[in-house]
Parts: structure tokens; sequence; C-alpha cells
């Protein structure tokens, strides 16, 4: 008998094959390279068995051997039970370990491959597909038997990882009453609540909101400078905004129409955003800048405007401007700067200020002044290194150079007469080798200063001897909080680390149980030190994402999940706050973005609820010698560009590199989600609901929208606002949209698309007309890469 002729391999079918081939060796050598770095790194052995058989699967198929495909599939099979033994049924987890293997395997289905010259391949054939799909169940239940009697996961409260957890059955009480439909104070009132007593919408008719106006706050941001980040205030019938070029606007509160622009002096060109401006009513006055707004400049100045015309008020400072460099000595353009709005207590007019990270040891004084809100003299400055001189220094002398700055939003309690200061690092952030004591006593703290005199009433640290770049960057809420021995006056303070303290504003002292734990050692340079222990709120949840492993390595592809894999291995990492050496990266989780960041949190004040938006997103970084510093030309940025471009920290024997912890395809090496919003009962300190908000639509690898509407929980920068009507409104996300929550169930209830990147924190108030609207500005943000835009869009009902 005559022997039966192989299928005919036409040249069309055999290049198919050949390209099909060729795409899977490459893809085998790349694993099978990495695999064997991640084996060496102690990681796991897959990558390396993966590779050899997608290799071997190539050279089969290119030669047109049936057993390329048997090969593959085999793969495939293995595949299936080793995701699921590592991460069980985690879906966002399974997603680079099998989406693109199984996409790749289709090709197996190509026609040139299916009519290989050496016989159908089995896994095209009929009399394959039982094998394949019988060797896929056993695959699976074999995984999911040995994830279940495989070791223990990090036990993790829901609340870090993102899980939704069920509402309790009784909500906080009432917190406070807080009446009028205005939003006068950056977070609505002084003590930061971002809460407002309407009730106009509500959970059953919010899906009814439509753009009432548009108003322009331009021109169009260019290059890498910061874009519109403001929160609008709204008093009377206007709304007062600032923008990232130097100018105040007055828009009509019913219609959006401009009613006056004022262009402030000084440079436009610092890259440092403007979040909001301040109203101020002179005691009994009438007449030109009874009413003011007072708001900072790029120069930087503190600028005070007529809230009516928007002319400078020619009795304040010089003609309307007091200085803000003035006792800080030789400073280059955009090392200090103010981006929160001012904060009006007792008639005085309180400002921090910024300084750019890790430039310099030397950088500019972190003093906090006070000046007199209808003068515009100075009224006191406290300064950490000369606590006992209130006045300007003297003509030849600065304030104490690199002391602690407070860059994010200041609150007041008027009736305490006391102003609440956020505060920063001392400079640098990495390397504390040459801080003073004064410098770790009140660095990243929350200071209680005498509003009247600056003379200092309490302070609590959030760290000791921070290294991480974990300045409090949020604004203190302040809420009169009922507990078992009655209500007590209290500050909730929120941090990048995760940690939440609630202190009593009077004191100082914990009203949630606070402990210094230990933390790991060892490690750093030569002279620095290490703090043994840091402080931890045990009372509170801790926002902040369970401790990493190697299995939680995220990635679009195997390839790029297993590059982020051997980045893990090949970087220190023993959980939050590893000390950051010279040897190799540290993790930081968080990173530099936060926990909770400067949106800070909102508090609904009739139930009780406090609300956090907050990321689960490492930074890396790296102390290097002044001489490698050098040599890569790491320099101080000339104050223009992003704030964390470089970190040369001059002066000192070390620079550090420092950057998000990414794949190559400029995904995180964390897995979703990675911005989420938790809800917690005050009265209890439990969770009522947390969830991970925003889509993948605005984002995606290498910077491309993916357009895909799937909820993952992206990044964002900004915060939420809570109303009466039982509403929690955020933008902020990198997904081009302001939502609307139901602040007892978190169920998302609203929708709307932004023209650009909503980049800020919202707000709301009732028009004359009695109409309440919703205000977010559309700004972007270059660090996000978003869409930049220079809009406000207001919302609200049908009339």
């Amino acid at each position: 008998m005559t022997a039966p002729h192989p299928p005919s391999d036409p040249a069309s079918g055999r290049w198919t094959r050949r390209l099909y081939a060729a795409f899977l060796a490459i893809v085998g050598v790349s694993l099978l390279a990495g695999g064997v770095m991640l084996v060496f790194a102690g990681g796991s052995p897959y990558y390396l068995v993966a590779g050899l058989m997608t290799l071997g699967s190539g050279v089969l198929i290119w030669r047109g051997d049936r057993r390329g495909a048997w090969l593959y599939g085999a793969l495939l099979v293995g595949t299936l039970g080793w995701s699921v033994w590592e991460v069980g049924f985690e879906v966002w987890l399974l997603v680079p370990r099998l989406v693109a293997p199984f996409a790749l395997g289709l090709g197996l289905l190509l026609p040139g491959v299916r009519r290989s010259p050496r016989h159908a391949p089995v896994l095209a054939s009929v009399r394959g597909w039982p094998a394949f799909s019988g060797g896929l169940v056993a695959s699976l239940l074999v995984g999911t038997g040995l994830n279940a009697v495989g070791p223990a996961k990090p036990a993790d409260p829901l609340w870090q990882t993102g899980a939704r957890v069920a509402a309790p059955e009784r909500l906080a009480r009432p917190i406070a009453d807080v009446e009028g439909g205005e939003w006068p104070f950056y977070g609505n009132d002084r003590g930061g609540t971002r809460f407002s007593p309407l009730d106009q919408i509500t959970p059953a008719n919010v899906a009814n909101l439509e753009v009432a106006w548009e108003a322009e706050t331009g021109p169009a941001i260019e290059g890498p400078t910061g874009g519109l980040e403001v929160t609008p205030i709204m008093v009377g019938d206007s709304v007062y905004v600032c923008n990232g070029y130097n100018s105040v606007i007055s828009f009509d509160a019913e219609t959006g129409a401009e009613r006056w622009r004022h262009a402030m002096t000084g440079s436009t060109e610092s890259g440092k955003p403007c979040r909001g401006v301040s109203y101020y009513r002179v005691p009994g006055a009438t007449g030109p800048c009874a009413e003011r707004i007072f708001a900072p400049s790029q120069a930087p100045d503190l600028i005070a405007l007529d809230a009516r015309t928007g002319q400078p008020c020619a009795g304040f400072g010089d003609n309307g401007r007091v200085s803000l460099m003035e006792g800080l000595g030789e400073v280059s353009f955009g090392l200090y700067y103010l981006s929160s709005a001012p904060q009006l207590v007792r008639g005085k007019v309180v400002v921090g200020g910024s300084v750019l990270d890790n430039q310099l040891w030397g950088s500019p004084s972190g003093v906090i002044r006070a000046f007199d809100a209808v003068t515009g003299e100075l009224s006191w400055a406290f300064d950490v290194g000369r606590p006992d001189r209130r006045t300007a220094p003297p003509v030849g002398e600065t304030y104490t150079l690199s002391t602690p700055n407070s860059w994010a939003p200041l609150s007041a309690d008027e009736d305490l007469g006391l102003v609440y200061v956020p505060t920063g690092n001392s400079p640098p952030d990495l390397y504390g080798g040459q801080r003073r004591p004064f410098d770790d006593e009140f660095n990243s703290s929350v200071v209680a200063l005498d509003a009247e005199t600056g003379a200092l009433r309490w302070h609590f640290r959030t760290m000791n001897h921070d290294l991480w770049d974990y300045d409090v960057p949020s604004q203190p809420t302040l809420v009169d909080l009922p507990t078992p021995s009655g209500v007590r006056r209290a500050l909730i303070q929120p941090t990048k680390r995760g940690e939440t303290f609630v202190l009593d504003r009077e004191t100082g002292e914990p009203i949630k149980p606070v402990e210094e734990l230990a933390v790991p050692q060892g490690g750093t340079v030569a002279g620095e030190r290490l703090s043994p222990t840091q402080p931890f709120s045990t009372g509170m949840p801790v926002f902040r994402g369970p401790t990493l492993r190697e299995v939680d390595m995220w990635g679009m592809t195997p390839i790029d999940q297993m590059i982020c894999r051997i980045k893990f291995r090949n970087a220190r990492y023993e959980g939050t706050l590893t000390p950051i050496g010279l040897d190799r990266a540290t993790i930081i989780d968080p990173g530099y973005g936060g926990g909770v960041n400067w949106g800070s949190v909102s508090i609904d004040a009739d139930r009780g609820i406090m609300v956090a938006s907050w990321m689960r997103l490492p930074t890396q970084a790296q102390l290097v010698t002044r001489e490698v510093a050098d040599e890569r030309g790491i320099e101080i940025v000339d104050g223009k560009g992003p704030v964390n471009a470089q970190a040369p920290m001059a002066n000192t024997p070390f620079a550090a590199l420092v950057g998000p912890f990414l794949s190559p395809l400029g995904t995180p090496c964390s897995p979703p989600p990675w911005g989420l919003m938790t809800a917690v009962d005050l009265a209890t300190g439990q969770v009522i609901w947390t969830k991970p908000f925003g889509t993948a639509e605005d984002t995606g690898p290498l910077g491309i929208p993916s357009k895909l509407p799937i909820t993952m929980g992206v990044p964002f920068s900004g915060g939420s606002i809570t109303t009466r009507g039982g509403l929690v409104f955020i933008a902020a996300s990198v997904e081009q949209a302001i939502r609307a929550y139901d602040v007892t169930t978190g169920e998302e209830v609203w929708k709307a698309r932004l023209p650009a990147g909503g980049q800020a924190t919202p707000m709301t108030y009732r028009a004359p007309s009695g109409r309440q609207f919703v205000l977010v500005a559309a700004g972007g943000k270059p660090t996000l890469k978003t869409t930049r835009g220079t809009t406000i869009v207001a919302y609200a009902l049908p009339n």
C-alpha cells in the first residue's frame, strides 16, 4: 500500500505558520531570560519553565510538527493551575497570568498553523479538544485545592484590600448641624469638613443632573506646569476661583458669567497650582474692600482684592500685596511657593508655604505667618528654630532655614482661637542626617497655634524622624465627635501613610488609640539614624494596601509582570517604613502620592460618616553618593518643572533616585485597585463600605487610553465632598468623570463626563434662585497624564 501524503504546505500557509512560530520563539526567549534572572533572585521558577515550553513550541511549529501545539496546550493547562494556586480567583491578579497566554494560543487556529505539513495540530482538531478541555478542568481543580491548603495569606482586614464591607445596622450619631447654602471656605468651613447642608439633590434624583453652565478660566496651560486644581468658593451671588496662570476670577453663581478678572503681578510660570482663595468681611466696614478675597500669587505674594470689583485693596500691604519672600533670604524662583488657600481666623490671614521636595539642605524656612486681614501687617510668625521670636527677623537675618514647612490647607477654630498647621519634613525629605532637634520635633506633625499670638499650644507627631517623604498633606478636619464620655472637640488628621489620627483639638491628646510600634531597621547610610518605633493609629482603619508579596506583582502581560517580580525581588522591602539605603532600591508603600493626600477626607456631619479617598501605589527610592549624583547630572530643578523630577539633595552627602514602581509598559507593578473610597462610622471606627473608583477608559499601557469602561480603581488626585442629601461627590480620578455615591451604601448613583481631567475637589452651593449647583474644575494634571483643561463645570437639576 502507498503511504498517505502529508497535507500540502502552500507558501502563504507556511509563512503564516512561521511568523506565528517566530513570535512564539521571541516570547519564549524573553520569558526564559527573565525567568533565569528571577530564579537567581529567589523568585518563582514558572517563567523559566514557561519560557522553555514557549520556545520549544515555536521551534516545533516552525518545523510543522504537531507536537508544538501539544506543548503549548500543556503550557496553558499548567499556567491555569499555577495561576489559581498562586492567587486563587482574584480577577485582577489572574489577568496578567492568563489573558495574554490564552490570547496567544488562539494563533494555533490560524489556517497556516492548522494545516501544517506534519498533520493537523491536535489542539485544532475535533479529537484534541476533549483532552485539552479535560486538562484545563483538572488543572483548575488541582490549583484550587493547592491554593486552599497552601501557605496562609497575609491577614489584612477587608478595608485594606478593597473588598466590599457590609454597612453596620447603626450608623454614627449626628456630629454637628451646619447651616447655610454658601461655600465660603476652601473646605466649606474653617474646619474643612467639606460637608454641605443642602439636600435638594438626593440619590433619588441625582441621575437628572445636567450641565447648567461652563466657565473658562484660561488661557490654556502648556508644558510641565500644574493644572487647574482649584476648589471654588461661593459667597452671596458670586463664585471665586484662581487659576494656574496667576489670575483670580469672579463668576455669577447663577449663570457662570464672568464678572471680573484680576491678573496678579509677578511671573506666571512657576508651574505650581493655585487650589483656592479665601473670603473675608471686615467687621463693621462698608465701601470698597469691606468684602475681600485673599489669594496666593506665583511670586509668591499674598493678594487682597475687593470681592465686588476685583480691584486691589489699597490699604492692605503695598497696594493690596504682601510679599511672602521677606525674611526668607536668597531663594530661587519657584523653590518656595503657596498653593493652598489662606486661612482666616480672629481677623488674621494665616499662611504656610511649600518648599520643593528633596532639593537642598538650606531650603527656605517653613515659617508660619499671620497677617492682619485689614492692614496686611505681620501679626506673628512661628519659626520652629526660634519659637519665642514671633516677629520678622532683623535686617540681614532670615527665618531658620530648612525647617519643616506646611503646604497643605490649614484649619482653624474661631471659638478656641486656634489655627491647626499640618507640617512636612525638614528638607530634604529622604536624608535626615543634618536635621536639628527642633526639626525632628515638628516634622510630619499637626501643630496647634494661638491665632492671636502664634504661641504654640500643642503639637502631635505622625512620624518620628521621617525619611520617606510622609509629610502631612491633608487639611486637618474638625468635628464635634460623640464618645462614650460625651461630645469631644476632635481633630481628624489623615496622612500619606494611610494612618488616620483622631485627636482632641483643645489638647492634642489622642481620642482614638495610638501606639508606638517597632518598624524595620538597618541598611541606612553613615550619619543617618532610624527611629526604632513609629506611631500607629490602632483605633481607626488604615488606608494602605496589604503587605506586598512577589505574587502580587502586576502587569498587562506575563513578561512585564515577570519584570516587576524581578524588580520586587531585587529591591529592599520589609513592609511599610522599610529604610532607604545605597545598595539597592527600596519600595515605599504607600508611595509619595498616599494613602490620603491633599484631597483629605470629607465628613457627613448628619450621619457621622467619614469618607476617605485613598491610593495603593508604591514608589521606589535609592540613595546615591554625591559623586554618582554629579556624574548623572542630578541638579536642582529650575522651580518650574514637576516637583518630583529630581532629588539632588544638594549640600548633603547624598542624592536620591525617586520614582513610581512601574512595569516596562508604564502600568503599576502593584495590582488594582489603585484608587479607592472608604466610608467609616466615626462613632465606632468601623468601615461601612469600601470600593474602587474610576474606570480604565482614559488610561492604559504606554499612556494609551484603553477605552475600557471597567471599574478597576485608577490613580487620582483630589478629594470628595458630602451633602445632607446623602451624597458623596468626587471627580479626581484619571478617568475624565465626576461621580456621585450614596453615602450610606457606596452605590454609584450618577456619573458625568468631564471635558478634561477633574483633578480637583468639587463644591456645592445654593444660588439666590434656590437652585443647588455642584461645581468642579476640569483642569487635568501633567503627572497623571490626564487631558489638560481650563474649565469650571457647574451641574444642577433641570429648572
